[in-house]
């Protein structure tokens, strides 16, 4: 018989998604699973749940926020998923 863990799985009112590559980078905000509205930075998080009444006291309760694809510092597309631009350079490494 396999013994069974205390797994408690949060079913938070909000939820930060992923940063999109926009100009500039933003996270899509939902709030009891609809979408909300979009957010560039922290304070956008907290305007637009208070805007629907939730009042946030703690962002890193996971029983009220959910992060995803990051933490409530990860406000710019990571380097390694984000598109090139034709513009752009080439990254050049040195030979060791």
């Amino acid at each position: 018989m396999t013994e069974s863990a205390n797994l408690y799985m949060a079913n938070p009112r909000i939820t930060v998604l992923g940063v999109n590559p926009g100009r500039p980078p933003f996270r899509i905000v939902e709030l009891d699973g609809e979408v909300v509205g979009e957010a560039r930075e922290l304070v956008d998080v907290l305007e637009v749940a208070a805007q629907a009444g939730v009042v946030v006291h703690d962002v890193d309760d996971p029983d009220l926020v959910r992060w995803v694809g990051g933490d409530k510092f990860t406000w710019k597309p990571n380097a390694s998923t984000e598109p090139k631009r034709a513009d752009q350079p080439k990254e050049v490494t040195e030979p060791n």
